[in-house]
């Protein structure tokens, strides 16, 4: 007779073989004994085994192989028992070093307009920061119509109040085995986060020369191959230009404070009229950096410089954070409730301003004054200025993580948000006012988008240079400890 067992887990081949092999002995052998074998190996190949034995009883094989009642009697008929063992793909997971590149997936080989053909129809998760009304207008308006019109993608805003949530929720499903249907297709993400990500393997890589908007941007500048000091490696697509800067009501603070200095002066001049949120949130972890940044332009030799673009280092962290840390709590009792309480994030933070609770704050995005005055949200009174001791810029950008099932629309939409409609779309006041990341030769195509009157001119801004990923969480946790605590 013929058996057919249908192995389900995957076994090595050579461990099969000494099963086998181990029957055949047990077989011709009159004092042969019934035993069980173990196999945990891994089979990569489809393998056809035939033996001649008489077997009693059935063969069952899963993940352990167990053979039992194992016949001594005189071999009298010839028997063919076939295992066969179906070759079975492995999950789509992370390659090499942990990072999934373009080379390796599903779409390998393919040109664009295949990419493109195959994102039709489906539906993509964007995980993104969804604090802002003017930015999730621009989402869900031109860039959700844009998406289905040209390219019959559905693209579903899915807003999350802190990036590290869409980070925890592509580790929580690669430890549950999630290795290619994961639930996140899309992340607008920088800095610890994405080192965090690209650290442990977690992302979708190497597609940037397949990319057509990716031609209208100086791929090797700073800011776009390097994400707060973590290389890029064509692991996330930018997307904006972050610039910080201060917003003031001109008709409560007609002489705004020119440097980090005179801020904190005027802080404590003017009790209860300027505030920051609590970090983590990235409008107040900035504003803790730029005081730390001034702390040190006072103490070490080269200023902050001696800090941007090195690797953590402790003994720095300890001199500028001791004097960082007596500087803000010297300040605490003169901010918004005394210091006694903290904004939660931007929002909160941009409701005391339209309240005029406090009269000034400092965060990203100084074009979005533009859109909020005429939206009704900010005072017309309204400017933005940058420090004279400088004001700390950076990029942002989107990148895939290894697991979506969604790559190719999520490349779709990556290309669409960096293409020159999609950066000029958002550049309007209107719209949003954000700073384009394209190169020189592209921003001819900008000559036209007017400037808000709120809205300073990004050239007269001294943009300084972000820290490497691993101090910002130093810096966070810093001040939860020394300030926040005391």
């Amino acid at each position: 007779m013929r058996t057919t067992r249908n192995i389900k887990g995957l076994l090595r081949l050579g461990a099969l073989l000494s099963v086998i092999a181990l029957v055949a002995a047990a077989c011709g052998s009159e004092d042969a004994t019934p035993e069980t074998i173990v196999v945990t190996s891994i089979v990569t190949e489809e393998v056809v085994v035939t033996e001649e034995v008489v077997v009693t009883e059935e063969v069952v094989v899963t993940e352990e192989v167990v053979v039992t009642s194992i016949v001594t009697e005189t071999v009298t008929e010839t028997v063919e028992v076939e295992v066969e063992v179906p070759v079975e793909a492995e999950p789509m997971g992370p390659s090499g070093p942990g990072l999934l590149d373009l080379s390796n997936s599903d779409l390998a080989g393919k040109s664009w307009d295949e990419i493109v053909a195959e994102a039709d129809g489906t539906r993509l998760n964007w995980f993104m920061w969804g604090g802002s009304a003017v930015i999730n207008a621009y989402i869900n308006g031109w860039v959700k119509e844009q998406a289905a019109e040209r390219y019959g993608i559905d693209l579903n805003q899915v807003r999350i109040t802190d990036t590290v949530n869409a980070v925890d929720t592509v580790i929580s499903e690669t430890e549950a085995g999630e290795f290619a249907s994961g639930s996140v297709d899309m992340i607008w993400i920088n800095g610890e986060n994405f080192k965090t990500m690209k650290n442990a393997g977690l992302l979708f890589c190497g597609y940037w020369d397949i990319m057509p908007s990716m031609a209208n941007v100086d791929q090797q500048a700073g800011p776009i191959a390097f994400d707060f000091g973590t290389p890029v490696d064509q692991c996330e697509v930018p997307w904006n230009q972050a610039q910080s800067a201060v917003f003031y009501n001109s008709a409560l603070v007609p002489e705004p404070p020119a440097d980090m200095d005179a801020l904190l002066a005027h802080a404590c001049a003017n009790p209860g009229t300027f505030t920051y949120p609590a970090p983590p949130d990235f409008t107040g972890s900035v504003f803790v950096r730029h005081v730390f940044y001034n702390e040190a332009d006072k103490i070490l030799p080269g200023g902050h410089a001696d800090m941007v673009g090195i690797p953590f280092n402790q003994e720095l962290y300890l001199e500028v954070a001791t004097a960082t840390w007596a500087t803000l709590n010297a300040v605490e009792p003169c901010l918004w409730r005394g210091g006694e309480t903290y904004p939660v994030d931007q929002p909160a933070l941009e409701q005391l301003y339209a309240n005029q609770e406090v009269s000034h704050f400092l965060a990203y995005g100084p074009a979005s004054a533009g859109s909020k005055v005429d939206s009704g949200l900010f005072p017309e009174s309204t400017r933005t200025y940058g420090l004279t001791s400088g004001q700390i810029g950076n990029t942002n950008f989107v990148t895939i993580p290894y697991n979506s099932p969604n790559k190719a629309a999520a490349l779709v939409v990556a290309d669409l948000l960096l293409s020159i409609d999609g950066q000029l779309e958002k550049a309007y006041p209107d719209v949003w006012g954000q700073i384009n990341v394209l190169n020189a030769a592209s921003q001819s195509h900008f000559a036209d988008v007017p400037r808000h009157p709120s809205v300073v001119d990004p050239g007269e801004i001294i943009s300084l240079g972000e820290l490497l990923g691993d101090w910002v969480p130093a810096i966070e946790e810093g001040w939860n400890t020394n300030v926040a605590e005391q």
